[in-house]
């Protein structure tokens, strides 16, 4: 049986929809993120996340530090995710970019935005 090259138009749009809702809630978290760092937001008590809420307390639970490093997290995830759609598009996603097999539908749904394969990641670790 011959090794599949690339994931189906079907699969795809499987996987087009997982990072959909992924972007959407990495989304919402940035902009919560950032309004905390501007004092943009309303301290209303429409809001339910426990991590602001504790900054409204005044906690010192998270600093500015420690939400730049967030921001600059999550907006990696974001254009990671957004890189993935494109190779969605593009018709190579899911393709391991350094042996060029499939990734794993186990692993791009864990990890969506996902360009090695996890051999390949565990070797790069190593090194």
């Amino acid at each position: 049986m011959e090794e599949k090259k690339r994931y189906s138009d079907e699969e795809l749009e499987e996987f087009r929809a997982i990072i959909n809702g992924k972007l959407e809630l990495a989304k919402r978290d940035y902009k919560r993120i950032m309004d905390e760092l501007t004092n943009t937001n309303s301290n209303g008590i429409d809001d339910t996340s426990p991590t602001f809420h504790a900054l409204e307390e005044g906690s010192g639970m998270q600093t500015k530090e420690q939400l730049f490093a967030l921001a600059n997290r999550t907006q990696k995830f974001i254009n990671g995710l957004q890189a993935a759609l494109v190779r969605i598009d593009k018709k190579t996603y899911g393709i391991c970019r350094e042996t060029g097999k499939l990734i794993p539908k186990e692993r791009l749904r864990a990890v969506p935005h996902a360009t090695l394969c996890i051999e390949v990641k565990q070797q790069n670790r190593l090194h």
